[in-house]
């Protein structure tokens, strides 16, 4: 069972309609409740086992909650959304009902809203560092009590429901072009196929030689980091909830759910002087967020992904130069994709670190830069990150939807943190500014849009498979075969299909596929030296020469083109 725990100020709720006809009647009134601990459940499948085990060990999950936040009153809300692996309705009752009994027994303070209900409510969180928990329940037992055979109707491999999708949704795609998948062994996390990873590395490999052209350097850091850098850099009091947490000889550790002290930590293992500055550093750096299950979308919203970060270390007069770079790589890496964008300046958060005074000054900063290179742009108010405001750059996809993807953060608190320091013209020393950006924002993300936006129908460098040779006659099989080897020594993916089905099959088979090139041959084509080639939602050429073919093919992957 997940719970969602929860310190509030106040929970406002009221009954709306029926979600479960077989459910009992209730008063459809706004119920309000103060200084309490909501406490969101939700049933999966793998509790009906242990019911009276699971309450027991949720109930005192919550107890202890209760007295370490001091809290009043325990309110219990059912709440299906935080998982994608639901149980029956039934079970979720049982569950409730036998934790009503455990509240009881310890004679606590509490409601039950009631289930299968669909409701309106309004919640205030406390906000103090213990006011948010999310906790999984499980019985005692030990997976060890289990045998091979059970241990792996587990780990089986999961079903994409397609039911609830759009032809075009990305999870679709990447399942008809044998791309990625998911399984429950590893929840939110993505399994690159062999196409897949293609795209996946074409992407990198275009960022990195980007880059190298900018003036970046690339690092790459540790995914496990000691505690304290989190709680110096401020992730640990704004993110804990969200990090994955292990502990290794006494000391407690995190998974990075960010790359940033991780770059700190390379910016301060030696002396800095203003002759090094500005120091752009990149890192394609992967990092784990726990997210609940129930939220996991595909690529557009997993726990482990690539992110790509850089962080740039550069004096005050430099940030207008600094911050102008960037947004010109941002508009190159999105040109390249067709994906237009518009640009958001989001400010100050409630909470956030560094005093008004810096706050104003950043915010001017990247104000001020956005005027004088005349881009339009709106306020997105209160939507910074808790160290600096930034400028978030949306993109729009061919389904005319919006996603932030790059941003460019400026921040003087970090520094101040990690007291960063190099030193000056004038020998002594001083305080650097960060800018935190990304461009792809995450490449699982980045893939997933591609994907929708392209309807598959990828760019010849980029696609997985670049050329398809067909046969139309078995006795054509052996020329094709030598015009296979020919394009996989110049490095062009090719595959083939020489099954004995009829040519229309074969040409449907590969436009499934999204292949860009198609090539054709048969008795003609042997006999002439030449190719019948079909290219990508064209009609077919005929008489095309090798030579020309390869040359066409190798200048739009050299290029980065179509």
């Amino acid at each position: 069972m997940k719970m969602l725990l929860i310190h509030s100020e106040y929970l406002k709720y009221k009954p709306t309609a029926k979600a479960l006809k077989s459910i009992s009647e209730t008063e459809k009134k706004e119920l309000k409740f103060e200084n309490s601990l909501v406490v969101f459940t939700c049933a999966e499948k793998d509790d009906e086992k242990n019911i009276k085990e699971i309450a027991e060990n949720s109930i005192k999950e919550i107890e202890n909650k209760m007295q370490e936040v001091k809290a009043k009153k325990i309110i219990i809300y059912p709440y299906a959304h935080l998982s994608s692996d639901l149980a029956k309705p039934y079970v979720a009752e049982k569950i409730l009902k036998q934790m009503e009994k455990q509240l009881e027994k310890r004679k606590l303070s509490y409601h039950i809203s009631p289930f299968g209900w669909y409701k309106s409510f309004e919640i205030k969180c406390l906000g103090h560092p213990l006011s948010e928990a999310f906790k999984e329940i499980k019985a005692d037992e030990e997976i060890e009590s289990y045998d091979h055979v059970e241990l792996l109707k587990r780990v089986s491999k999961s079903k994409l429901d397609k039911t609830k999708l759009k032809e075009n949704d990305h999870r679709i795609i990447g399942q008809k072009l044998d791309l990625f998948s998911f399984n429950e062994s590893a929840p939110g996390m993505v399994f690159w196929h062999h196409n897949g990873l293609i795209i996946y590395n074409k992407l990198i490999n275009f960022w990195r030689d980007e880059h190298r052209k900018a003036g970046y350097q690339e690092i790459s850091t540790p995914s496990i980091l000691d505690k304290k850098l989190w709680q110096i850099s401020g992730h640990w009091e704004k993110y804990k909830e969200n990090i994955f947490l292990t502990e290794y000889e006494g000391r407690e550790f995190a998974v990075k759910p960010m790359n940033c002290p991780g770059g700190i930590m390379v910016y301060k293992s030696r002396p800095k002087s203003y002759r090094d500055l500005p120091l752009r550093i990149a890192e394609l750096g992967i990092v784990h967020r726990q997210e609940l299950s129930g939220v996991l979308a595909g690529l557009f919203r997993v726990i482990r992904f690539t992110q790509d970060d850089a962080h740039i270390y550069c004096t005050e007069n430099q940030l207008e130069s600094e911050i102008k770079s960037i947004m010109n790589l941002i508009d190159k890496f999105y040109k390249k994709f067709n994906l237009p964008y518009h640009l958001e300046l989001s400010t100050r958060p409630e909470k956030r670190i560094g005093s008004d005074r810096i706050w104003n000054k950043s915010e001017k900063i990247l104000e001020d830069v956005l005027k004088k290179q005349k881009i339009k742009y709106k306020i997105n108010k209160g939507d910074g990150a808790f160290y600096g405001p930034k400028i978030d750059f949306h993109i729009k996809d061919s389904l005319n939807r919006t996603w932030q993807c790059a941003t460019i953060q400026l921040d003087f608190s970090m520094p101040e943190r990690f007291d960063l320091e190099y030193v000056g013209e004038d020998n002594k020393k001083h305080r650097p500014v960060m800018i935190h950006r990304v461009i792809y924002g995450t490449l699982e993300r980045f893939i997933g849009v591609l994907l929708e936006h392209t309807n598959g129908n990828l760019p010849v460098w980029l696609s997985p498979i670049q050329v398809r040779i067909l046969s139309l006659t078995d006795r054509n099989i052996k020329i094709c075969k030598e015009i296979f080897e020919k394009f996989k020594k110049e490095g062009i993916r090719i595959d083939s299909d020489f099954e004995s089905t009829t040519v229309n099959q074969k040409i449907r088979n590969a436009e499934l596929m999204k292949i860009p090139y198609i090539i054709l041959i048969g008795d003609k084509e042997e006999k002439n030296n030449t190719l019948a080639v079909r290219e990508r939602e064209k009609k077919v050429k005929y008489g095309i020469k090798l030579e020309d073919l390869i040359d066409e093919i190798k200048q739009k992957i050299n290029k980065r083109s179509e």
